[in-house]
């Protein structure tokens, strides 16, 4: 394993390489270590390489997990220090991050450990960061952007080598990301790492299913293991194709837009693309699909775009909502312009157990299982739902006119309108409830709860419920 991590490292390194940079070799490379097997095993082939690159850790304390997660810090420093490698550590607060950015958990430690890397970098000249994501990792992303929605692109996989994540800086690229493991499974990895005797930790959340990665992990795999014992190899040669195809199709693209795009007037005008132009062109599907998914826009909105021009019925003044934009249509025109979030609409993704801020309440979701003395009772701010029936991610988001719900011990549905007027909610409380939904895709839809006040009828807990969803206002 030692000499096919070399081959590959000195090939990624290679890549790219410039006249202005030392040699590949020696270039400084900071390793994101977590005390896990993946990036223990990650270390010890930097460090028997033969290439000798020139390497240090960075080992980030998330404080989520108690003694676990000091467990793990004391395990990399230990290696550390054994190995006279040089090691920066850091301990973040990442709940009170999470709370103040409104992000989930895992988006927030995410935030916060590639903004750590790159200051690193800038400050330490780190040419590179290296991350142990391995074979297994890469097919689940696979997996996770195709339950999501996905182009060509989301199908290619992960890059051996990228960019970090984060805003370049002033006069400065962005430090390379290095993914040398990406070629090795996890069988292989933990195989290296029991012959080569090293020690590493065991995040027991693996084990738990209620992150969609785990239930994949957990549950998914085992089966196409039965199906195809190779099916990691399989998978990881199709996703090579498709990110070939992508290539030709990323050349098509940017051969054809030039025809039924236009220039934008005004800084507000960041797409204007001619409905006659677009339409001219062979698969013009794909071509509008292309143009707008870097701007957010999910199925179903680009659903309704393409219905409306098939129609031949295009009306000025119809808004499509993404990810922070919207698509306003006129009689001949497209044109997409920033829409940021106000305090009449805003959402937020829940995408596992942890602490939320949305519309100024604080908010704790957790996954329980379902013990005979649980007490189900659900004061006010507490709600108690089947956690099977509410999958994650789920969402937050503001109340829109039309929402509608079966409220829990109810038979018929109810305008949340008039759950709100039964219950007395004055403007700002309106302003500021946190409904829960299953998407986004809707303009108004059957809701899954009124957080935290009283949830639909389709989550309440019976005799076969297993798991429990707790869902706590913290303010």
């Amino acid at each position: 394993m030692q000499g096919r991590f070399d081959r590959q490292l000195k090939a990624m390194m290679e890549q790219e390489a410039s006249s202005r940079l030392a040699p590949s070799c020696l270039w400084p490379v900071l390793l994101a270590v977590s005390g896990g097997v993946d990036s223990m095993t990650m270390a010890d082939l930097f460090l028997h390489s033969s290439l000798k690159p020139s390497f240090a850790l960075a080992h980030c304390n998330f404080s989520l997990r108690g003694a676990e997660s000091d467990g793990d810090e004391a395990l990399v420093t230990s290696w550390a220090e054994e190995h006279d490698v040089r090691l920066f550590k850091i301990r973040f607060d990442t709940v009170a991050y999470a709370r103040e950015h409104s992000l989930s958990i895992e988006m927030a430690a995410r935030e916060l450990r590639y903004n750590w890397f790159s200051e690193l970098c800038q400050v330490n000249g780190f040419v590179a960061v290296a991350v142990a994501h391995n074979a297994n990792d890469d097919v689940e992303t696979l997996f996770l952007n195709l339950l999501r929605g996905t182009g060509v692109r989301g199908l290619s996989g992960m890059e051996p080598v990228g960019r970090l994540p984060v805003p370049a800086q002033e006069g400065q690229g962005r430090p390379l990301l290095l993914r040398p493991l990406l070629d090795f499974t996890r069988k292989q990895i933990e195989g290296y790492a029991f012959a080569r005797g090293l020690c590493w930790r065991e995040d027991h959340t693996n084990a738990e299913d209620s992150y969609k990665r785990n239930r994949l992990r957990n549950q998914v795999f085992p089966l196409f293991e039965k199906f195809n014992p190779s099916y990691l190899k399989t998978l990881r040669q199709e996703m090579q194709r498709f990110g070939d195809a992508e290539e030709i199709l990323s050349d098509w693209y940017h051969c054809h837009k030039e025809v039924f795009l236009l220039p934008a007037k005004g800084e507000e005008e960041l797409v204007v693309i001619s409905v006659r132009e677009l339409l001219s062109q062979a698969h013009w599907p794909y071509l509008l699909f292309r143009t707008l998914e870097s701007y957010g826009f999910r199925t179903s909105a680009l659903d309704g775009i393409e219905s409306l021009l098939r129609s031949g019925k295009t009306l000025s003044g119809k808004v499509f909502r993404g990810d922070g934009y919207e698509l306003v249509t006129t009689t001949d025109r497209l044109i997409v312009r920033a829409c940021p979030a106000t305090e009449e609409d805003s959402s937020l993704e829940i995408s596992g157990p942890g602490c939320y801020a949305f519309r100024g309440h604080h908010y704790e979701i957790r996954v329980l299982e379902r013990t005979p003395d649980f007490c189900l009772k659900q004061p006010a701010g507490r709600l108690v739902l089947d956690a099977e029936t509410l999958p994650f991610p789920f969402y937050f988001r503001s109340w829109r006119v039309g929402d509608w719900f079966v409220p829990f011990g109810m038979k018929g549905r109810k305008k949340v309108s008039d759950f709100f007027a039964d219950h007395k909610f004055s403007k700002v409380d309106k302003e500021k409830a946190a409904l829960l939904v299953r998407d986004l895709d809707k303009a108004a839809s059957r809701i899954s709860a009124v957080s935290a006040y009283r949830s639909d009828d389709l989550h309440k807990v019976h005799s076969g419920t297993g798991k429990l969803l707790l869902i706590s206002q913290l303010d």
